[in-house]
């Protein structure tokens, strides 16, 4: 369609909730959204200027949309939902899951069977799930089957073939694992009342068994059977001691979704948590892949409907950080505090701890997104106007003003550059006087890079707080470099971030990757520069030894260090091995000195 067809269909669209659809000039799907209002939300892609430039690109490539009018915002969100699922468009979300995930199946037969599967088939057998990982359904069956005695074997136990005899019952009826109803040595509707309570035991209502047991414990005890009453004591611990593990919040908090949303510039990573009688019966972490900086409320609402539809959940009630739009019969809580508000900040930690895991999975195997991520986390929390790609830090190190010097180092990507590490001596400063030493050298360091025409670094971060960074800024503004290059400076004390021109520092949360690397750079830089001032002062010292010796100037000092490479082995070498490097009058002088 061209431009002009495009035009008229903007003019023409209606101001009311629904669904749009954004084509190419090949009728290829590009993008589904859902707004309130479609007039005015499919306008604002072409009459505003967009920050993110894969809107700017997917704008250009429009040819043609088509909406569909839906009675409410909810309905839209359903609706977007299943269209992204069904069309996969370029520029939507990516939501990532196309796993099999386990079952635990009653199965539909006499006598039923209990067993985890990742087959569902439509045979009127009872599923529950999906889990999303199937250690927690082997650790469920475990517990049913400590509890109650179930049977294993596949056998058709009608009633006719167990009443002629067919079957005989195996190692499991004589191990106690199964009461033989394969011989008609269990009723059915004995068998069809665990049935009943290990259905409750998986929603997470443990009451009604442990109310069994406790009545059947107390009778048996009343009879005189203490050894089967002690057997009904085991299984009542058994099933407390899971309550206990499992219970996070009050027991009445039941059949309740809770989802909370962590994101970043490129991802989001939304946690799904279900509730039931005060036990988190299903958890999971959806990531996200953002395409359009979509909002955080957007990318939340479209997750729910997602993983609500997935696993089945029929919750009449959510808990989450925000409102968020939804369909009109599901309840929307945003707890503030007590007991409702502890399990949407356990769901937050829960997304977090999987985003920090990615994080580091795609350190190794993403090296390029991980760094491209961590450098737009960079720009981001240190209000810089570009990726600090390059950046250096400078620390001056200096005892009481002797031996003065000071250190570069360079960080590529958010990685050191050894290579390019410098040191300096510090030329122009007598005494300790850190704010002119700090603007020396960072007026040579930029003075030389303009002269040879290298790259400027990005971001310049300075060992010290407001008088170091003052003293840096003066360098860069005589060289015309102020505004060019990014600049701050780093506190230990408190790793305060100083900004030029602002007295409030910035203080990041102490476990940001951001003041990471920028403490990295401090550090690598402090540890190379108090290297090299060491490596002076002793060199330094080792000179004096020697030329303080009456007759025996810098030359001669030289010669016998290079020699002999220290003090000590001058000092335990034979008055021959001098006078073999300096002659026997200086040698003698040397021998004599060190001995004394």
């Amino acid at each position: 369609m061209d431009e002009l067809g495009l035009d008229i269909q903007l003019k023409t669209l209606p101001e009311s909730p629904g669904v749009y659809q954004f084509f190419d000039a090949e009728e290829k799907i590009l993008y589904v959204g859902k707004a309130i209002n479609l007039k005015k939300r499919v306008s604002s892609y072409f009459t505003k200027t967009h920050q993110n430039g894969k809107t700017r690109v997917m704008v250009r490539k429009i040819r043609s949309l088509r909406h569909i009018v839906v009675p409410t915002e909810s309905d839209a969100l359903l609706l977007e939902n299943n269209l992204i699922k069904e069309h996969q468009p370029r520029y939507n979300v990516l939501l990532r899951d196309d796993k099999t995930y386990p079952w635990l199946c009653i199965k539909n037969e006499r006598f039923p069977r209990i067993f985890p599967t990742r087959k569902r088939i439509n045979d009127g057998s009872e599923y529950f799930g999906p889990y999303t990982q199937m250690r927690t359904v082997r650790a469920l069956l475990d517990l049913i089957k400590s509890v109650y005695p179930l049977r294993t074997c596949n056998y058709d136990l009608s009633e006719e073939k167990i009443q002629a005899g067919k079957y005989k019952v195996c190692l499991e009826y004589h191990l106690g694992n199964c009461m033989g109803p394969c011989e008609g040595l269990q009723d059915e509707a004995a068998y069809q009342r665990q049935v009943d309570d290990i259905r409750d035991i998986i929603k997470g209502n443990f009451r009604t068994s442990l109310h069994y047991f406790r009545n059947r414990m107390n009778h048996l005890a009343s009879e005189m059977q203490f050894e089967a009453a002690q057997l009904m004591k085991e299984k009542i611990e058994v099933l407390e001691n899971y309550q206990v593990k499992s219970t996070v919040v009050h027991p009445k908090i039941s059949d309740v979704d809770v989802f909370s949303i962590v994101s970043d510039p490129t991802h989001a990573y939304v946690n799904y948590m279900q509730i039931s009688h005060g036990l988190i019966v299903r958890s999971h972490t959806l990531e996200i892949r953002k395409k359009l900086q979509e909002s955080d409320e957007d990318l939340l609402a479209l997750a729910i409907v997602d993983l609500r539809e997935r696993f089945e959940s029929d919750c009449q009630e959510v808990y989450l950080p925000f409102a968020v739009p939804l369909p009109a019969d599901i309840k929307i809580r945003v707890p503030k505090m007590g007991d409702k508000r502890k399990i949407v900040e356990l769901s937050e930690r829960n997304a977090r701890f999987f985003r920090q895991e990615r994080f580091k999975q795609i350190k190794i195997t993403d090296p390029d997104r991980h760094t491209a991520r961590l450098m737009e986390q960079m720009k981001r929390d240190l209000r810089l106007s570009e990726e600090p790609r390059l950046i250096e830090c400078f620390d001056n190190s200096n005892i009481q003003g002797s031996h003065p010097v000071a250190a570069c180092v360079v960080f590529r990507d958010g990685r050191p550059s050894r290579k390019e590490y410098r040191h300096y001596n510090i030329k122009t400063v007598t005494g300790p006087d850190d704010f002119a030493s700090m603007a020396e050298v960072v007026h040579r360091r930029y003075r030389r890079l303009l002269d040879e025409g290298e790259s400027l670094p990005q971001l310049v971060v300075i060992d010290g707080g407001k008088g170091q960074l003052s003293a840096a800024l003066e360098s860069l503004e005589r060289l015309g470099l102020r505004g060019r290059v990014a600049i701050i400076g780093i506190a230990k004390r408190l790793e305060e971030i100083y900004f030029p021109q602002d007295p409030i520092p910035l203080y990041l949360d102490k476990k940001s990757e951001s003041l990471r690397i920028v403490q990295q750079l401090r550090n690598e830089a402090h540890r190379f520069g108090i290297t090299f001032h060491r490596k002076k002062r002793s060199k330094a010292a080792i000179n004096s030894a020697l030329e303080n010796i009456e007759g025996i100037g810098t030359k001669t000092a030289q010669q016998l260090l290079r020699k002999f490479k220290s003090v000590r082995r001058i000092r335990e070498s034979t008055l021959e091995e001098l006078s073999a490097v300096v002659g026997p009058s200086k040698a003698r002088k040397v021998y004599e000195s060190l001995r004394e």
